[in-house]
């Protein structure tokens, strides 16, 4: 199955690195995440949502919380993502690893478990696309703080 893998250098510590996606506050200032249930043990619930409103929600991801590691490791299991004028697409496998490096962190992401098909070649460019922008984006957030 393929994969998409999107890494970065951010000069912060790996216990805030990783906290920007697993705190809502910092979910919502970075990656305008409307709602968030994150229960940060195995098994545990993994979802977000964006755009919410009067009318519901745009999208979800949602899965099950396969490992956390504190200040290290994030595995998100059973990921599913939902838009409205798709396909449920999923399961899915998103792994977030920080790694200290000369008082930096090396955030790596890697999100796997693409099927192919008209929806899951949509949703796999739009997604090799956007998590090199996203590390980015969550960089140029922490870094200012």
């Amino acid at each position: 199955m393929r994969s998409v893998e999107a890494s970065c250098i951010i000069n912060k510590p790996p216990a805030l690195v990783l906290a920007a996606f697993t705190e809502q506050q910092h979910l919502h200032n970075w990656w305008h995440v409307s709602k968030s249930l994150i229960e940060l043990r195995k098994g545990g619930l993994y979802s977000l949502t964006w755009q919410a409103g009067d009318t519901g929600l745009s999208f979800v991801s949602s899965g099950t919380v396969g490992e956390y590691l504190p200040s290290c490791q994030l595995r998100i299991d059973n990921l599913v993502y939902i838009n409205p004028e798709r396909s449920i697409l999923g399961p899915m496998q998103l792994l977030i690893m920080t790694t200290p490096e000369k008082g930096k962190t090396v955030l790596n992401i890697i999100q796997s478990g693409y099927q192919h098909g008209h929806d899951w070649d949509w949703y796999y460019e739009a997604v090799k696309t956007a998590w090199p922008a996203v590390v980015l984006q969550i960089r140029d957030y922490l870094e200012k703080r």
